[in-house]
């Protein structure tokens, strides 16, 4: 799964390949700071001994069996008050690619990819370097469970315990890949509602009844998110809430 991806523009023409690293976001950004690579450069690795998730929750990932690999990007058309909009486009890129393979794939808010019945099957982690311009790299980590077989984490699956198959991982990262550029160029062209509108359609719960604890638990139906990226919770007394990272948790 070294090859160079021909069927994009920029993103892929420079892939940095290892058996094994420590976390391919840290791998990212250590070679940005020493000038290693460039806007579309991925680092990729068949396992992970300390890939990080959101909340600095640990993610494994069994080794030659799934995707772990982090993109190099330079969004500095964004403000640093808009780094939820490129999460947007990447969460789209990743949930519409996966659902042309499988039914019933969501986004949960912030930064989870899940199938609505049997759990997460992936997640991404963006962190952005900023200067006095505003957003100068980001390094979009994601993570996909495709051939691990997975029994012993709550609520968490993978492409062969939903298809009870193995897959093609280089195909469907070339895919994926292809999909996350035409959405950044998007973005990147200024459709951000386009793409907020897209996002929302595809959350896990949008407009659903279900129990959330924000300190306190509740009944809530998540409306969509506020302009910087909060998820806003209509609570059953009416009133209108707004969620940073953190602030909520799904019950």
């Amino acid at each position: 799964m070294h090859k160079i991806l021909a069927n994009t523009v920029f993103l892929g023409k420079d892939i940095h390949f290892l058996t094994e690293c420590h976390s391919t976001n840290d791998l990212a950004l250590e070679k940005i700071r020493n000038r290693e690579v460039a806007e579309g450069s991925i680092v990729i690795a068949d396992s992970q001994t300390k890939g990080r998730g959101q909340r600095g929750n640990r993610w494994w990932s069994e080794p030659n069996k799934n995707l772990t690999f982090s993109l190099v990007l330079q969004p500095f058309f964004l403000d640093p008050s808009e780094q939820f909009e490129l999460n947007i486009a990447v969460s789209l890129a990743v949930s519409e690619t996966l659902s042309d393979y499988v039914k019933g794939i969501k986004l949960k808010w912030p930064n989870d990819i899940l199938h609505e019945e049997k759990g997460k099957i992936g997640g991404i982690l963006i962190e952005n370097i900023l200067n006095h311009k505003g957003i100068e790299y980001s390094v979009v980590g994601i993570g996909l469970n495709i051939n691990q077989s997975i029994s012993e984490i709550p609520f968490a699956t993978s492409f062969f315990n939903l298809t009870a198959k193995e897959w093609d991982r280089w195909e469907i990262f070339k895919l994926l890949i292809s999909k996350m550029e035409k959405y950044y160029i998007l973005l990147k062209k200024g459709e951000k509602n386009q793409l907020r509108r897209r996002y929302v359609e595809n959350l896990y719960r949008i407009n659903e009844i279900a129990e959330y604890d924000d300190g306190e638990v509740f009944e809530g139906e998540i409306t969509g998110i506020e302009q910087s990226g909060k998820l806003i919770i209509k609570k059953s007394d009416g009133s209108l809430n707004y969620y940073g990272f953190k602030e909520v948790k799904y019950l």
